[in-house]
């Protein structure tokens, strides 16, 4: 009988002492109340808790990659598109996170989806396609500054999909080699310009020396001869005419 009771009292002290003892990890915080009041965050290492007078809740500090689903956005040009994100974040203070609200996943998770279809709705579809580091920073500033009462840091949000239907991708495809043509016109245009320009400054540089330009038309006399054509059609200057036309011009008896 003694050794059956030593054993009982063995054991219950075992028990008694594995359900106060708690180890809590690097990364791990315990928020500790005490008769429901809160007491103190405890933690990392070996921590007491006495069990009916005090009750711990773990918290993990690690960053949490949360995955926003797909929300339905409708931008400010009237283009609705299907977007997905992602959002980085940690709890600071283990205290907030568990008191401020009951399941801090779930009310960021919420918060974001609300949010991601706020701030892209103020924008158009080009915006999004074009400047989405601009809008991951505005929507992480908002998030950042909602969810700082509830003890959680957003270090970082990402844009990950913008879905578009087919008719809108065959529109965008239109409007880009749209674009495209309007370039290379204005490209064709300008160096049309700038070609006038030079042949004005050399017409000009020409007519000031009458010798250059005879070197100039016995030089394209010349390129178009090597060109293997049996018909050479090139213009005569009236410069060389003067002096048969002034001869016929005198009569005879002059």
């Amino acid at each position: 009988m003694p050794f059956t009771v030593t054993t009982l009292l063995i054991v219950f002290a075992f028990l008694f002492l594995w359900s106060i003892l708690n180890i809590l990890l690097e990364y791990q915080r315990g928020v500790v109340f005490f008769l429901g009041r809160f007491q103190e965050v405890k933690g990392p290492g070996l921590i007491i808790i006495v069990p009916g007078i005090q009750k711990m809740v773990r918290v993990d500090l690690r960053l949490v990659v949360l995955d926003v689903p797909p929300q339905d956005v409708i931008s400010r040009d009237n283009v609705s598109v299907k977007v997905n994100a992602v959002i980085y974040f940690r709890i600071i203070d283990p205290e907030k996170a568990i008191i401020q609200v009951e399941n801090f996943n779930a009310a960021t998770s919420q918060l974001a989806q609300t949010t991601l279809r706020s701030v892209l709705g103020q924008h158009e579809l080009d915006e999004m396609l074009a400047e989405r580091e601009r809008l991951n920073v505005h929507i992480q500033k908002i998030l950042d500054e909602q969810t700082s009462a509830w003890g959680i840091k957003v270090s970082n949000v990402e844009l990950k999909h913008v879905d578009l239907n087919e008719s809108m991708v065959r529109a965008i495809a239109k409007q880009a080699e749209a674009e495209r043509e309007r370039r290379a016109k204005i490209i064709h245009a300008e160096g049309e310009l700038q070609a006038s320009e030079k042949l004005l400054q050399a017409a000009q540089i020409l007519s000031k020396n009458p010798q250059s330009m005879q070197l100039r038309f016995l030089q394209t006399l010349t390129e178009i001869a090597g060109d293997k054509s049996s018909v050479i059609a090139f213009p005569l200057p009236l410069d060389l005419l003067k002096p048969l036309v002034q001869a016929a011009g005198k009569q005879p008896g002059d």
